[in-house]
């Protein structure tokens, strides 16, 4: 099933409630949270996450790009979040903190920059609910797709296939009607989309827009 979870990174935060509401046929909502350490850059934290599950009904989608989430990440597995991502590259033990994290209720997610290999998450992919394959650097809105990472996409639904289990497959930057359908294609099945829903006029039909575009395209790739 596909999924489209527009980013509030482009949204406005004068005006988030608004923003969210306009978003309210997507399936889920992602929330960046930066600490300007693991990633050059500063959004927010558990405030804001705990206020935005108060307001919208929509799944809230939270991505982690933080340093030691071993000790932080934990603090995010709250009502109305759905799913919580760390990053590969900053936990010190991924699998006792997505154990953690389903024991709290929420599902348990990691993410892999450009230049991290699938390895290690091959290794232990039934521990957890979705993988996330970063389409740009993280840190920075508005990045230009990265088809290089197809190869990963590929490696890992082949073998979530092979062990028999339920894996999403998210992607994250550059997402727009154009690429969603060539990671589509490679087994994404969760797309992350900022400007390419809130750079239009009505997010919704943007939204939908989006959903359409995972339609298989001839000649796509085989998963």
């Amino acid at each position: 099933m596909v999924r489209i979870h527009p980013s509030i990174l482009s949204a406005d935060f004068v005006n988030l409630e608004r923003d969210l509401e306009r978003i309210a046929s997507a399936d889920g909502v992602h929330l960046d949270v930066m600490d300007a350490h693991f990633v050059p850059n500063l959004t927010f934290g558990l405030p804001m996450v705990q206020r935005i599950a108060e307001v919208t009904s929509l799944p809230i989608d939270v991505h982690l790009m933080i340093d030691d989430p071993d000790t932080w990440a934990l603090q995010y597995a709250i009502d109305g979040v759905d799913s919580v991502t760390f990053h590969a590259e900053a936990t010190r033990d991924a699998v006792a903190l997505a154990r953690e994290l389903r024991a709290r209720g929420a599902r348990a997610a990691i993410a892999l920059k450009p230049g991290t290999a699938v390895d290690d998450v091959l290794e232990h992919l039934r521990e957890f609910d979705m993988v996330l394959v970063m389409t740009v650097e993280p840190g920075f809105g508005g990045q230009s797709f990265m088809p290089e990472m197809m190869p990963k996409l590929q490696e890992l639904r082949g073998r979530a296939d092979e062990l028999g289990i339920e894996l999403a497959l998210q992607v994250d930057g550059g997402i727009t009607a154009d690429t969603l359908p060539i990671a589509a294609a490679a087994g994404a099945d969760v797309f992350v989309a900022g400007s390419a829903v809130y750079g239009h006029a009505d997010p919704a039909e943007r939204t939908h827009a989006l959903r359409l575009a995972a339609a298989p395209q001839p000649g796509s790739l085989d998963r």
